[in-house]
């Protein structure tokens, strides 16, 4: 199978996500192992509690590092569950767990350590310093109800920017029900309701992941619940990590957690096994038929995707939240309007109205959004670009933001240019400004196109520097004929004419969808924008 993700060799300096990505890809596998060295596992008999604190801290090392040398060639992490180790004494219990993050586990092969901490401020930060520095830990659970300032410790500052959290979402466990699965509403005048654990996913998805960039924050989702899985998954979006324990021993079907919970290129969620296979006769042949099994799960997965055509109605969490902000702003309005071709619109769109610095922090992580959603535009976990073009004038402080939020929440460092409508006499000259693009592969970002003029003619400016544009990026595709008689839409005609992929943040079915789901709009509004897309739609 191939994998999205590139192996290649790491350094000390290497992020737990690269970490993570690059053991997945060399070894084509998704089984987290875990490292739970109970007292049952140790002491068949159930004499454990007799023996003194030194054997018990034996018993222990020797059971997880038999393990760990019988499933090495199979595990994409080691999982070891801190609460078993400190139940082995106060003495040796958390050297143990050391010596075996620090001298047996393979340093190729990162380390999530289970502890599910959830405090704040000095607290927190002390939980971290015993996870990374005293353990030495690539990453670890974590409880996400105290809020972000709670896991900043964690995963920002100087040491631990690079590290890796997964926080709970939506527990295997059946009390995971009494709170996670309750109804909540974002806003006091929002009459929808999202689940706790949706909202949870939302958050690790777009805001905390934007504030701790070079960061893996991921999700921790039970493989007993493919509906939480489902969800959680699309709240989050395809590009954060999900683990999903509960398949085995708890009852979860792998098939189904895989189909529910990865992306549509099967892969960013880890299958955690602990008795599944310590307690198995052959612990090597059970890791490595675990192995098999989730390689055909993600085929699956990946076939499944490949045939089910397109739904581009479909509402995902950043483009939801675009629309309401959007709404927010007064940038999209539905009503009566008549447009610049005559026809009487239900709805319109007016991004100069993002005129404040929330406005364009948002605008810019939706754009960024969208890139990284848009397969045609990525290049394995990266992106197919090396500079944001933006053209004169409303481009350009689209470009800027677009550039931002890419590094701010993606840790993508693309390079900025934009063009003058008129050439400078002074200075360095010309009509281009920012980076040199002379060879390099351009994104052209705007706000829509309406007959092209724009992006034709930007087009035409790269290619006369020796730049290459791969793509463009609007932010609504109205998804309407140019005119009755022609059912090309203007996005449809510079995509076709120019060979450029063109993605948009939404687009005219996403509006009715997006309406269908909303109690705040009267059947009125949803039945004008039908009708407008039944007469223009494309």
């Amino acid at each position: 199978i191939n994998h999205p993700y590139k192996a290649s060799t790491m350094s000390s300096s290497s992020s737990f996500k690269e970490k993570l990505e690059s053991r997945v890809a060399a070894i084509d596998s998704l089984l987290c192992v875990g490292l739970d060295p109970h007292e049952k596992e140790l002491f068949p008999n159930g004499d454990g509690s007799s023996q003194s604190e030194q054997v018990r801290c034996d018993a222990a090392f020797t059971f997880c590092k038999t393990l760990i040398d019988a499933t090495a060639p199979y595990a994409a992490c080691y999982k070891p569950n801190g609460a078993f180790f400190e139940a082995l004494g106060v003495n040796g219990g958390i050297e143990v767990l050391r010596r075996l993050v620090k001298e047996v586990i393979p340093s190729d092969i990162p380390v999530l350590l289970d502890v599910k901490r959830g405090d704040i401020g000095s607290t927190a930060a002390a939980y971290a310093v015993a996870s990374y520095e005293h353990v030495g830990a690539d990453a670890v659970t974590l409880s996400p109800f105290m809020g972000w300032d709670s896991i900043e410790p964690f995963v920002t500052g100087d040491n631990y920017s690079k590290k890796g959290a997964f926080l709970l979402c939506k527990t295997s466990n059946p009390g995971s029900q009494e709170i996670m699965a309750c109804s909540l509403k974002t806003t006091t005048d929002d009459a929808s309701e999202t689940a706790v654990f949706e909202r949870i996913a939302q958050l690790v998805g777009n805001t905390w992941s934007s504030n701790a960039p070079e960061a893996l924050l991921g999700l921790v989702v039970g493989a007993t619940d493919p509906g939480a899985l489902s969800q959680a998954r699309k709240a989050a979006g395809p590009d954060t990590w999900i683990l999903a324990p509960g398949v085995g021993a708890q009852g979860g079907d792998l098939v189904e957690a895989c189909q529910a919970g990865m992306n549509s290129l099967g892969t960013n969620m880890l299958i955690p096994v602990s008795r599944g296979i310590s307690r198995s006769v052959n612990p090597t042949q059970a890791a490595k038929d675990l192995v098999e099994q989730i390689r055909k799960a993600v085929q699956q997965v990946k076939e499944a995707a490949a045939a089910t055509p397109s739904q581009d109605n479909s509402i995902e969490a950043y483009q939801r939240e675009f629309i309401e902000f959007s709404l927010s702003q007064g940038v999209l309005k539905f009503g009566s309007f008549v447009l610049k071709s005559g026809r009487t619109s239900p709805y319109f769109f007016n991004a100069g109205l993002f005129a404040n610095g929330a406005a364009l922090f948002n605008l810019g992580n939706a754009y960024a959004s969208a890139i990284m959603a848009a397969p045609e535009l990525r290049d394995g976990a990266g992106v197919n670009f090396d500079v944001i073009f933006g053209p004169a004038y409303k481009g350009i402080s689209l470009g800027a933001v677009v550039c931002s939020a890419l590094y701010s929440k993606y840790g993508i460092n693309a390079e900025f240019a934009y063009n003058r409508k008129e050439a400078k006499d002074h200075g360095e000259g010309g009509k281009l400004v920012g980076a040199k693009m002379e060879g390099k592969r351009i994104l052209v970002v705007d706000d829509v196109i309406t007959a092209g003029t724009a992006i034709r003619e930007s087009h035409s400016m790269l290619e006369s520097v020796e730049a290459k544009p791969v793509g463009v990026v609007i932010a609504l595709d109205r998804a309407e004929k140019k005119a009755l008689d022609d059912p090309v839409s203007a996005v449809q005609a510079v995509s076709r004419d120019l060979g450029l992929p063109v993605v948009s943040i939404v687009n005219l079915p996403q509006l009715q969808a997006f309406l269908e789901k909303s109690p705040k709009f009267t059947s009125e509004t949803l039945e004008q924008v039908k009708a407008y897309r039944s007469q223009y739609g494309v």
